[in-house]
């Protein structure tokens, strides 16, 4: 495992026909059809690899099932675990797209609508899937080769793959992904090209091919060169290499979010000083800059520092950045306030900094020095995924579709304890009389975020609602209560 913990997301995606229609699984009857126009929750299709031998996947639907093909060719996807007519190969082909080969039968799956079969003896255009990727687009970019993570070196105007942990927004990358191709976004929101520079506009040499091997990515350029990292530094651009090996195979990992604290004396927590924690600094440097891993069951935080380790409650209530693995010292019980928060430790009792700046876990009860800001410092670029799609700019009208197959960026600005969301347009989200939320203020509105959940936040207006998509798929603030309507992948 590379050093930031985390092991590579699993690869979900769309399948798109010749037809510009996605495969889909229906809740009804278990049939699939390639009837759909876009990527939502029934298109999704969840790889996996064989234990014994890598060239063989299963594909799995959002119900859990995997799709099979009989000796008559006849396609169902209703098997509960992986059985012999599950067993595919996939045969990629130089545009990118992939063909389906059942491995038991050796027939080809295609077609179109509800007639779909895997009995082609030979490819053509029918047996032809495009291969988009349904992960949300932000993520780390991690070298297999070098286990380096991709960054944005401003100073050289480079994607460098040397950092051993991925810190702070430089090593956010933004996978887009337009007519089969995808581009890599920089933080600033610039475009990788294959020569290794970064430009303000997309075109031929900032969209790439997605190709699979071995469960790892490899990116084609329009030269039908592979990117890798070159030189001392990794400056990622295309190779020579037309054929990919191990320096141009990546993973994608999720990319935790990290921030920075204010105690109440209005200073950073920051372990500059040591291995004991104290809010002591004026500036916010990686010393000052926390990864948050929030466990998926018991939703407690474990902080990481910038040099790998963890903060632990140690002997008298006092925090440590000593810790090397996680435990139960290491986990906090993060409460939020509105504009603020306050962390419990193992003890039960509440971190509160004291006269000198250390932060100490001693106190029963929440005042004025057991309360933190916290600013969340790697999303300037904001991605919401909800559980039926993406937030997106209404058509028509001012205010917001939560239930889009596709993605606006929006900038996330801190504001005290408070964040405001701006659309591209340079407008501020807000909430009307009715409870919907608009996107075209003129000035900007006090919004609250909590990072709730693993990969998950929420968001509460000012009214102290959840912002929540509704029935039509429309994003208001009416959510009395935490939700699964009202959590957010960012």
């Amino acid at each position: 495992m590379p050093a930031n913990g985390n092991s590579p997301l699993k690869l979900q995606f769309g399948l798109i026909n010749y037809e510009g229609r996605y495969l889909t699984a229906e809740a009804f009857g278990f049939k699939v059809n390639a009837s759909a126009p876009s990527l939502k929750k029934k298109q999704i299709w969840t790889l996996e690899q064989d234990s014994q031998d890598s060239q063989v996947v299963y594909l799995r639907s959002h119900l859990g099932r995997y799709l099979a093909s009989d000796k008559d060719g006849k396609v169902t996807c209703e098997a509960d675990g992986h059985n012999s007519d599950c067993r595919f190969l996939i045969v990629a082909q130089s545009d990118g797209r992939w063909a389906l080969q059942s491995e038991q039968h050796l027939r080809f799956f295609g077609g179109s609508q509800d007639y779909l079969s895997c009995f082609a003896q030979v490819i053509t255009d029918a047996e032809l899937w495009a291969v988009h990727l349904a992960l949300h687009p932000q993520a780390n970019l991690l070298s297999v080769a070098r286990k380096r993570y991709a960054h944005l070196s401003m100073e050289d105007g480079e994607i460098a793959v040397d950092l051993n942990i991925p810190w702070g927004v430089a090593a956010l990358l933004t996978l887009t992904y337009l007519n089969g191709k995808y581009c890599l976004k920089t933080c600033d929101s610039r475009f990788l090209s294959n020569d290794g520079k970064l430009l303000t506009q997309g075109g031929r040499t900032t969209a790439y091919t997605l190709e699979l091997k071995c469960g790892k990515l490899a990116f084609k350029d329009c030269e039908g060169k592979y990117l890798s990292p070159m030189g001392p530094t990794g400056t990622l651009r295309s190779g020579r290499c037309s054929k990919p090996g191990k320096d141009e195979l990546f993973d994608l990992e999720e990319s935790h979010p990290q921030v920075v604290l204010m105690a109440a004396n209005g200073r950073y927590v920051s372990i500059r000083q040591g291995v004991s924690l104290a809010a002591n600094q004026e500036d916010e440097t990686d010393m000052e800059t926390f990864q948050m891993e929030i466990d998926k069951e018991t939703k407690m935080c474990a902080f990481r520092t910038s040099q790998g380790n963890y903060w632990a409650l140690v002997s008298h209530g006092g925090i440590q950045s000593t810790a090397t693995e996680v435990s139960a010292n290491t986990m906090f019980a993060v409460e939020w306030l509105g504009h603020k928060v306050a962390l419990k430790a193992n003890n039960g009792k509440y971190i509160c900094t004291k006269k000198n700046g250390q932060l100490v876990a001693v106190s029963d009860s929440i005042g004025e020095d057991e309360q933190l800001t916290l600013k969340l410092i790697n999303r300037p670029m904001l991605i919401l995924r909800g559980e039926n799609g993406f937030i997106c700019h209404h058509k028509n009208s001012n205010t917001l579709d939560a239930s889009r197959s596709v993605y606006d960026i929006f900038t996330l600005q801190f504001s005290n304890g408070a964040y405001h969301i701006q659309g591209v347009d340079g407008r501020f989200w807000y909430v009307n009389n009715a409870g919907l939320v608009c996107s075209d203020g003129e000035v900007p509105e006090d919004l609250t975020v909590e990072l709730l959940e693993h990969g998950r936040l929420a968001i509460r207006a000012k009214n102290g609602k959840y912002l929540r998509g509704d029935q039509g798929g429309t994003l208001k603030a009416d959510g009395p209560s935490l939700s699964s309507s009202a959590l957010w992948e960012y």
